[in-house]
Order: structure tokens, then C-alpha cells, then sequence
């Protein structure tokens, strides 16, 4: 019987050759992610009585959500959390200023196309930009994968979502993403898998792609799929190929690279032509313009000119969402050589180590330093609302995240709007809402 990818995902993570929408499956992922909740997880798993975690070599734990550490609590958080690395012998542990989860493990290639990969972070179907199935679970749930290297998941519906055409200029996904989550609700894909596909899809950058399945996260979906070609195939293969090169010290050879994309277009899953989907929303990229969500709902939906004007006190760039090179280069474009407003703050946190090297490598924050604006460790930031950016009550903050629900940043009295690493750009230069034409 034809199959969609989650079907298709979770039968293989099973064991199976074929699974039935609805039906529960006992499946085992590739990775188990977890970050700065791992100490919260490790105090439950310790209720099992278990010594030792059952599957260390699938555990993935990145320090992100909270760094530097801004309190006691947080640093004591750390300390258990580098001790039960330690102990485990775990091997893929990503300290303070590594980055964020989602960027570093697709950066470190540890996921890869085809895999199953939970966290207990509900962003983690991003993994979807390369073709994994990621699922976002709680910490209850994680904590019984340590145990037992298993868990029940229900296939879920699938969707499809089309893009005819390319984005037009000053169009990026997340205006798609939010423009899907607006036209249907931020529960419009609850428990959904959904299928991104068309010609649109294809022409965007691998990193452009990293928006959509992360975005999906405030849709209410279970995962999100993006079918792997052969970009995905060698960004993965080259990061394969140098990270177990990297003790050597020699240099990766093309017939390496060459050798590592087979294997990951041999593994990738596609779904099949005629599988069947609760629905299918299909969107002209022509007719797509640039949009934001306003406060306190990312399916608060706005054009841009619908919101221009409004006074904004800090604009944020960054997240898991668009903290990426190309967003803090498309912010470079719009505040190179002038100054960010008065009255104004705009804080810049790379996606990870990596972004912030390359960033300084090609005079980005030199420009973004010059320009007025503060760059943070490589991290979540504000976005969770721990430090780095917390707003004063009854300001407003542009941002590039993901979210944007009441205190989300901290403050419970403060309004966030959404919109992309342009628009948050242009507007910290004029201090109020606009897009970059405006300047």
C-alpha cells in the first residue's frame, strides 16, 4: 500500500515494512536529544533505579537554553549535567557557546536523512530540512528512552503543503511559515506530519529550508518533512566526511565526500506518489509578500504595511529559527553603514559557533558592532526568556523567533512581534516597525 514519509519513518524506526496511520508503534530512534532539561530528566531517570543510560551512543545533550549560566540554579543545572556526561560516556556533548541544539547536531552531521530523532524540545521536527522524522516529547518521555531505548508513538495524518515558484525578492520562508500558520491556525496541524514539496521548496537554500519544519513547531504538528536532494546530501556528506577526518588532521578527499552521499541518498525515504494525505494547501510564491505575527499568536497574521510605524524599544535576531549566516548576512545588507535608532536596542545571537566564525571571517559583526548593534553567545538567548534580552513591561520587541505568546520573553507585560531577520533589521535602524524599502 502506498506510503507517506511518517508512515514509511516510523515503520522503519519499528521494524516493520508497513505501517497504518493511527497505529502505535514501538519505535527506537537514532538520537535522543536533550539540552539544559537534561539535569531535570536525569533526577526522573534516577526514580528507575538504573545505573547506566541504555543507549548512550544515541544521546545527544547541547548546553543552550540558558547560557552563561544566569543564575545559581542554572549553573548547578550545568555542573550535574557535565558530571552525568562524564559518567555516561557520552560522546555527543556540546558546551556553553557550542550553540543551539537543532543547529549544532545538523552542523555536526549527527543526524542524518531517513533517521527518527526525539527531544525533549518541541522544536526538534527542524530535523525535517534534511528528511529525518524529529519529534518533539516531553522529559518523562526522554527519561524512559534512557532507559529503554524505546518508545510508543502513533503514526500520525499527513498533509502536504505545495510552493509554486520562487520566493520574490524581500519574500524569505519564514514569511511562508507564517503566512501557512496564519491561513490555518496555530493548531491547524495538530499531530500532523507535514509534507513541504513544489518547485519553491526546491529553490530555496538549505538554510532557508531549516525555517519551515521549525516553524511547523507553533502549527501543532508531530514532524515535518522536506524530501533530501542532492544539496542536503553533500552539506551532510562533506560534514560527515571532515568530522571523522578531524583526529588524523588530513584532509578530506572528494572520493570520500563522493562515498559518504551515496550512503545518505541510499538511506534517505521519499513518500510514495500516491499516498494519502487529510489535506493539501497549495500557495503561488508570486503572491506571497513580506508579513508579521502580532502579539500574544503567531496565527495573529499582518502584512507588513498593516504594522509599519509601530514604535519598537528592541529588535532580536537569532533562535533556532533564524540565527543562521544567511539571516545575519541579509541584516548586514540592511545596516551597513547606518546606525540602529535611539531608543532602540537590537541584540544579535548566532545560531552556534560555527555562524559566529563565519560571521566574523566575512566582516559581519564588525558591521553589525559598528552599526550599534550588541552580539550575545552563541545560544537561545532571549527567546526563552531566561536573560540576554528580557524586556521591560510595556515594551516591544521585533524578533526573529519562533513564538511570540505572552511572557514568552520574560516579561509578561510586553508585546513581541515575528517577522524576518530583514524586517527585524530595518526596523531597529528607524526604531519603529518597517521593511527594508523604507529605509
Amino acid at each position: 500500500m502506498p506510503q507517506t514519509f511518517a508512515q514509511k519513518a516510523l515503520a522503519r524506526a519499528a521494524g516493520f515494512d508497513f505501517a497504518e496511520v493511527g497505529q502505535v508503534v514501538d519505535a527506537r530512534p537514532d538520537v535522543v536529544l536533550s539540552h539544559d532539561n537534561t539535569a531535570d530528566i536525569r533526577r526522573t531517570w534516577l526514580e528507575f533505579g538504573q545505573g547506566r543510560v541504555t543507549i548512550p551512543e544515541k544521546l545527544a545533550i547541547t548546553l543552550d537554553h540558558a547560557v552563561p549560566a544566569p543564575t545559581t540554579k542554572h549553573a548547578q543545572n550545568h555542573a550535574e549535567i557535565r558530571a552525568f556526561v562524564q559518567e555516561q560516556g557520552i560522546r555527543n556533548a556540546f558546551e556553553v557557546g557550542r550553540g543551539i541544539c537543532h543547529q549544532v547536531l545538523s552542523e555536526e552531521a549527527i543526524v542524518l536523512p531517513g533517521q527518527l530523532i526525539l527531544g525533549a524540545d518541541s522544536h526538534t521536527p527542524h530535523f525535517g530540512w534534511m528528511g529525518a522524522l524529529g519529534a518533539g516529547i516531553g522529559r518523562t518521555e526522554v527519561a524512559t528512552l534512557w532507559a529503554t531505548g524505546e518508545l510508543w508513538l502513533r503514526v500520525p495524518e499527513s498533509m502536504r503543503i505545495v510552493l509554486d515558484g520562487p520566493l520574490p525578492p524581500g519574500v524569505t520562508a519564514k514569511d511562508f511559515a507564517l503566512r501557512i500558520i496564519g491561513d490555518l491556525g496555530a493548531d491547524g496541524g495538530l499531530y500532523a506530519s507535514v509534507e513541504f514539496s513544489g518547485s519553491g521548496i526546491e529553490s530555496m537554500s538549505l538554510e532557508s529550508r531549516m525555517v519551515l519544519p521549525n516553524m511547523m513547531a507553533e502549527f501543532g504538528v508531530k514532524t515535518a518533512y522536506i524530501a533530501p536532494d542532492e544539496k542536503v546530501f553533500d552539506y551532510l556528506a562533506r560534514r560527515l566526511a571532515r568530522r571523522q577526518t578531524t583526529d588524523g588532521g588530513r584532509t578530506v578527499t572528494e572520493a570520500e565526500v563522493a562515498i559518504r552521499n551515496s550512503q545518505l541518498a541510499a538511506n534517505a525515504i521519499y513518500p510514495d506518489a500516491d499516498a494519502s494525505y487529510i489535506a493539501e494547501h497549495i500557495y503561488a510564491a508570486a503572491e506571497l509578500e513580506p508579513y508579521v505575527a502580532c502579539p500574544h499568536s503567531v496565527d495573529k497574521l499582518a502584512t507588513l504595511s498593516q504594522v509599519a510605524g509601530t514604535r519598537v524599544q528592541q529588535a532580536f535576531l537569532g533562535t533556532c529559527t533564524n540565527g543562521r549566516l544567511e539571516d545575519i548576512a541579509a541584516a548586514v545588507e540592511v545596516i551597513r553603514g547606518k546606525r540602529v535608532a535611539a531608543g532602540t536596542r537590537f541584540l544579535v545571537i548566532p545560531a552556534s559557533s560555527q555562524v559566529l566564525q563565519d560571521a566574523l571571517r566575512l566582516g559581519y559583526i564588525e558591521a553589525l558592532v559598528e552599526a550599534g548593534a550588541h552580539i550575545g553567545t552563541p545560544g537561545c538567548g532571549p527567546c526563552m526568556g531566561n536573560h540576554m534580552g528580557v524586556p521591560a513591561p510595556g515594551e516591544v520587541t521585533i524578533s526573529s523567533a519562533n513564538r511570540n505568546f505572552q511572557g514568552r520573553m520574560g516579561t509578561k507585560n510586553a508585546e513581541i512581534y515575528l517577522a524576518s531577520p530583514a524586517v527585524v533589521a530595518a526596523s531597529a535602524v528607524t526604531g519603529m516597525i518597517c521593511g527594508p524599502g523604507n529605509l
